[in-house]
This record gives C-alpha cells, structure tokens and sequence, in this order.
C-alpha cells in the first residue's frame, strides 16, 4: 500500500520565511509557498537555490530577471526557474503569486540568508 498521509494547509496559520513568504503544504519532493501582496520595488541582488521552482501569477506583475533575460509576468502567467540559475524579481504593481520547489525550499536552510531565490526576494521576495 502506498503512503496514505495527508496533509492540509491553511495559509492564514502557515509559518512564514524571513524573506515574507509563506509556507504552504509540504512533501518528501516538493513544497509550496504562497507570495502574498508584495509591494512594487527593487530586486534583490541575483541569487541562485540548490531547488527548481515553477510558479503562477495570481494578481501584479512582475520582471524576472533570470541568467540575462527578463520576463514578464502577469496575472495567469506561469514560469520556471531551473535549479542553479541566477535569477531575482522585481514587482512592478503588488504582487501575490504560488510556487511549488523541488526538493522542498523550506528544508535544510535553503530557502533562508543570502543568495536566496525566488527567490532572491520572490517578486520582490522571492
């Protein structure tokens, strides 16, 4: 029989990171986190994660800036981020978006400190 664990997440009560994101439901090989409200400004320095992130725009736009190219991302939009790549955001209208990482990003410190990813301050935090 496989494994029969379920785990619920209420946002309102997740734990948060210290770049402001919030910690969403976790697995063995993959997390979520929720990027909410962040307010319009400057990136954060580049920064590379040891995970993959993929990602969908709930409301705002935002650039990422990913190893010299810029992408825009709008509300619907959905983007990934290879592990290893140099990458950070910059939230041009408030910004709330969900990302799934793999392995998990919250594990091990590799969500935290410097060079964090999506990251770097996903839009605008991280």
């Amino acid at each position: 029989m496989g494994d029969t664990s379920v785990k619920k997440v209420e946002s309102r009560r997740s734990p948060r990171g210290e770049m402001g994101q919030k910690y969403l439901a976790s697995g063995v090989r993959v997390s979520m986190r929720l990027w909410e409200d962040e307010p319009p400004g400057e990136p954060r320095p580049a920064a590379a994660r040891d995970y993959e992130t993929v990602g969908f725009v709930l409301k705002g736009r935002a650039e990422l800036h990913l190893e010299g190219q810029v992408i825009l991302l709008n509300p619907g939009d959905s983007w990934l981020v290879p592990r290893g790549s140099s990458h950070a955001y910059k939230v041009l209208e408030t910004f709330s978006a969900v990302e799934a990482t793999s392995p998990p990003a919250a594990v091990h410190g590799r969500d935290e400190g410097e060079g964090a990813s999506a990251s770097a301050k996903a839009p605008a935090k991280a």
